[in-house]
């Protein structure tokens, strides 16, 4: 039983960058649907692909490297709000990962969004990870 499947997500994306895979799999939910694309987007992954193999589903996740130095495009990927601790923030206190550089995706009332769309929007939310 997982009882945190962000952080599950997450750790499948790192350990399989750490083991320089180019493909993962994770079990889908909408809420991980919906951090794949903001990560597809942002230029972390390379493509993903939605299957509808059972009732639950899955992801596929092409992760990119760069062709000449082998290094990921996601340098680091941490789970910030867990169900233990959720942080939650207004839209003063967003967090801006290494000053703009990096991206937090939030889960706010509008959806899953990165923290300049949730500036721009002006609202608040709980902050899932970071991505840099």
């Amino acid at each position: 039983m997982n009882t945190d499947p962000i952080a599950d997500y997450l750790t499948r994306v790192r350990n399989a960058i750490m083991a320089n895979h180019r493909v993962v799999e994770i079990p889908a939910s909408n809420l991980k649907k919906e951090i794949t694309k903001i990560l597809f987007e942002k230029g972390y992954i390379l493509n993903y692909k939605f299957e509808q193999t059972s009732v639950q589903g899955s992801i596929k996740i092409a992760l990119k490297y760069h062709p000449i130095s082998k290094m990921s495009a996601i340098k680091s990927i941490q789970r910030i709000s867990s169900p233990g601790l959720r942080k939650y923030t207004g839209v003063e206190g967003i967090p801006r990962v290494l000053n703009g550089l990096g991206v937090a995706i939030l889960s706010t009332s509008h959806g899953v969004m990165t923290d300049k769309e949730a500036r721009k929007q002006n609202v608040g939310g709980e902050v899932l990870c970071y991505v840099y």
